[in-house]
């Protein structure tokens, strides 16, 4: 491959373009020093991430208790209950509920600590972005 001596050689760039992230046109109030600089966001991601946990905890934490019973003390699955309903099938049964107060949980969660720290970044948010404004 012959390289022509009238063309400008290119070099590759030493790494990718950087490409910007999907930003919500709302975002601009979290970009507002007065909101980065309080610990807000980082209060409003440890409490996602604790919701996310606990929620997720419950559902898989039951279901992981079912199958090490399973694997490992399969005979107290075979044991009945009651007359002809094995822990096994009570255990099995009771996995949906288990996965819809897990949903619950996770509803309930978002409701007493996530969603007010976000009414509370929004409200701050748009305090700051008027203010910019008014500048």
């Amino acid at each position: 491959m012959s390289h022509d001596p009238y063309m400008p050689y290119h070099a590759p760039p030493s790494h990718p373009p950087r490409v910007p992230a999907y930003v919500p046109e709302d975002s601009h109030t979290l970009r507002l020093p007065s909101v980065r600089k309080r610990g807000d966001v980082r209060g409003l991601r440890a409490a996602y991430r604790r919701q996310r946990r606990t929620a997720t905890f419950a559902a898989l934490g039951y279901f992981l208790a079912f199958l090490l019973l399973a694997a490992f003390a399969p005979a107290t699955l075979t044991g009945d209950v009651t007359a002809g309903l094995p822990l096994g099938m009570l255990l099995a049964l009771l996995q949906l509920p288990v996965t819809w107060l897990a949903i619950a949980l996770y509803e309930h969660t978002a409701r007493r600590r996530v969603d007010p720290l976000v009414d509370r970044l929004r409200r701050d948010g748009a305090a700051g972005a008027r203010g910019e404004a008014g500048r």
